[in-house]
């Protein structure tokens, strides 16, 4: 999952390139924030949610970042049913109630980035309550058909630990018939999606 405590994600890393180049992203759960300040590095504004307060504050002065205090388990969704992201990144974090929500804050042409543990992480490691981890092929079930799948992993990692996850990058797909709306500056249907490696 993680490389390190403040790297990125490989997975967020290896996706990036799909998001708008200064589209605005949304980081959930966000915790101490490595993903916010990667993303504000590379020209992003970015809204990085978190229950924890403590950890929002650490990324108080940081430039292009934003931070919302919300529960997102005991409370509402917290953002408002109209405000879209070029990319929505969620790392070793699930909750199930969620997925409508994540999708649903994608732009038109916005990135899904989802990474979290899986069932037989038990097995190796912390977490071990089923609550938290992922069933065989549930990621790419809770956001297919709702967006296209661009990349799906589900199985062992040994790298950073070992450790059971599913990851998967999807797009919300733009309507055919809106005008104007380009991918990656590509004009053309079906838009393009460079698939990395």
């Amino acid at each position: 999952m993680a490389d390190g405590l403040n790297v990125p994600s490989a997975w967020v890393r290896q996706w990036a390139h799909l998001v708008e180049a200064g589209g605005t992203v949304l980081d959930v759960a966000a915790g101490s924030g490595r993903h916010a300040r990667w993303f504000a590095s590379r020209g992003h504004a970015v809204l990085a949610v978190d229950r924890d307060e403590e950890a929002l504050r650490s990324m108080a002065d940081a430039a292009r970042i934003s931070t919302l205090a919300a529960d997102l388990e005991n409370a509402a969704w917290p953002l408002k049913a109209d405000e879209r992201f070029a990319a929505v990144v969620v790392t070793n974090y699930l909750h199930r109630p969620l997925f409508a929500h994540l999708a649903g804050a994608l732009a038109p042409g916005g990135v899904l980035i989802y990474e979290t543990f899986a069932v037989g992480n038990e097995s190796v490691g912390k977490p071990s309550n089923p609550a938290f981890l992922l069933k065989p092929g549930e990621l790419l079930d809770a956001f297919h058909p709702r967006l296209r799948i661009i990349a799906y992993q589900d199985g062992f990692a040994s790298v950073p630990r070992a450790s059971y996850v599913q990851r998967i990058c999807a797009v919300r797909e733009p309507d055919r018939s809106s005008t104007g709306l380009t991918i990656r500056n590509n004009a053309s249907y079906p838009p393009r999606y460079e698939l990395a490696g």
